[in-house]
C-alpha cells in the first residue's frame, strides 16, 4: 500500500456533519491546523499559517464522533491523506482530505471523559436459534411438544424421563402425587396355578428305590 499516512493536531473549524449512506453513515468537518513556531527575537512562540484539511469519518467512528466533538475543541485526527484536484467555475482548485481512523481530544489543552457505547446484538433467526439450541433445522412445534423432557443425575449427565403409566382402575395412587405407595394389583389366580410347588426344606425330594422289600 502507498498511502500516506498522517497524524495532525488542531482545532475543529466547522460543525460535524452527520448523513446515512448506502455503506454506512458518514460524518465530515473541516479541521484547522496551526503550526506553532519560535520567534527567535521575541523570545516567544509564535503562530504560523494555517491549513485546513476535510476530515471523513465513517460508520461508528462517524457517528460517534458527531455525538463528542463540537466548533473549537482541539482533536489529534489519524488518518489516510488525500489530495483531490477540481475545476470549479472554470478555476481550478485543490483540496486535502484526511479519511480518519482514529480522533480523539488533544489531552494537553484539557479533559475529557470517555463512554462506552454499547453495540447492539443482532436478532438471530429462528432456523439459528434452532441449530444453537441442538434442534434440527426442520423441527417445528410439533415435534418439540413430542419429545421427552430430560432430568438431570447427580453426576450433571442427563437422561430421558421415564413416563408414568396409566394407574388401573381401583388401585390407589402413589408416588409424589398420591397419600401412600401404589399397590399392586392381585395376581390372577391362572398365574397362580400355573406355578410349580416350592420344593421343600432339604431339597428336591428323592424318589424311593424300586425292587427293594
Amino acid at each position: 500500500m502507498n498511502d500516506t499516512v498522517v497524524t495532525v493536531v488542531g482545532n475543529v473549524a466547522t460543525g460535524v456533519e452527520f448523513r446515512e449512506s448506502a455503506t454506512g453513515g458518514v460524518a465530515r468537518f473541516r479541521f484547522a491546523v496551526t503550526a506553532r513556531r519560535w520567534d527567535r527575537e521575541k523570545g516567544e512562540w509564535a503562530d504560523g499559517p494555517t491549513s485546513f484539511y476535510t476530515v471523513w469519518a465513517w460508520r461508528t467512528l462517524g457517528a460517534n464522533l458527531a455525538a463528542s466533538v463540537s466548533v473549537g475543541e482541539p482533536l489529534v485526527v489519524h488518518g489516510r491523506l488525500r489530495v483531490r484536484e477540481e475545476e470549479r467555475g472554470g478555476q481550478r482548485r485543490t483540496s486535502v482530505d484526511i479519511d480518519a481512523v482514529a480522533i480523539g481530544h488533544d489531552l494537553t489543552r484539557g479533559t475529557s471523559a470517555f463512554r462506552r457505547v454499547a453495540r447492539a446484538t443482532p436478532h438471530l433467526t429462528e432456523r439459528h436459534q434452532r441449530a444453537t439450541q441442538g434442534q434440527g433445522p426442520d423441527d417445528g412445534p410439533v415435534r418439540e411438544a413430542a419429545r421427552v423432557p430430560a432430568r438431570a443425575t447427580a453426576r450433571g449427565r442427563e437422561r430421558p424421563a421415564q413416563r408414568r403409566l396409566p394407574v388401573p382402575a381401583g388401585v390407589s395412587g402413589g408416588g409424589p402425587d398420591g397419600a401412600g405407595a401404589a399397590s399392586p394389583p392381585a395376581v390372577p389366580d391362572v398365574v397362580a396355578a400355573a406355578r410349580p410347588d416350592p420344593e421343600p426344606a432339604g431339597g428336591r425330594a428323592r424318589a424311593a428305590p424300586t425292587g427293594l422289600t
